[in-house]
């Protein structure tokens, strides 16, 4: 067997691992072993991978394992993007049919932002579907927001790194970068002026989870001809009275 073949195997009875202890609540070695057909010390090493990754426990005093935290925090991930795409669509409609343009949703996804929900207004000139798009972080109005609201490790790993440019446009200093992060946060949205296409301009703002914590970004976008910079503070306020309703129908009372 090659070793892809076998990596992709030994993902494939990881899998069958979690899906057995959800199945049965708690499972031993052995009887992972034999429902999932195969050596004891195979199970073995499958168990100790999962559990090294928080995705199994294992009870000390009756040697049986049952999934670990490591799961719920998976699932509410899956939850939250649900959640926010589920909640968010109406209000993408509603947001695209007052003002023309396109409206997306976007949340982190790594080092990177990834559309999640989408509606076009009537006045879109384009077909694009930004759905499931992954989109740099420095160079879109939906990356800045998360980037500023987002986790600190997030923020200053694209800070040390090196941020390409897409545009003449496209803010690649640092210091600059972190300048328009400052000022996102401090009123509310964030801005891209041609900065990953040309001809494109975007306004964006954060929505809120119950706790506050920013679930993700509620952007606005269409042409530059039509969006230009003197229109974009108008349509910031309406991007952002949008994510507000959102962030209120998620549990955000502030």
């Amino acid at each position: 067997m090659t070793d892809k073949a076998s990596a992709v195997q030994s993902v494939d009875r990881a899998v069958s691992v979690l899906e057995s202890l959800a199945r049965h609540g708690e499972a031993g070695v052995t009887e992972i072993a034999d429902e999932l057909g195969v050596h004891r010390s195979t199970a073995f090493r499958l168990l100790g991978v999962l559990e090294n990754r928080g995705l199994v426990a294992q009870s000390r005093d009756r040697g049986k394992y049952y999934l670990g935290a490591g799961v719920l925090r998976l699932a509410g991930a899956a939850a939250v993007r649900l959640d926010i795409s589920q909640e968010g669509v109406p209000l993408c409609r509603e947001l695209a049919d007052e003002v023309g343009e396109t409206v997306n949703i976007a949340v982190l996804d790594g080092s990177a932002a990834v559309n999640i929900a989408q509606a076009r207004g009537h006045a879109s000139v384009t077909t694009y579907n930004w759905l499931g798009r992954r989109t740099p972080l420095h160079a879109t109005s939906s990356g800045k927001v998360l980037l500023a609201h987002g986790p600190a490790a997030v923020r200053d790993e694209v800070l040390a790194g090196r941020l390409e440019r897409f545009t003449e446009r496209t803010v690649t200093s640092p210091q600059a970068l972190r300048q328009q992060l400052a000022a996102t946060a401090e009123r509310g949205f964030a801005t891209a002026v041609e900065e990953l296409e040309i001809g494109l301009n975007a306004v964006a703002a954060p929505v809120r989870g119950h706790d506050g914590a920013v679930l993700g970004a509620l952007s606005t976008s269409g042409p530059a001809y039509r969006l230009g910079e003197e229109r974009l503070p108008g349509l910031a306020d309406r991007t952002v009275a949008a994510a507000r309703e959102l962030s209120r129908r998620l549990g955000h009372s502030g």
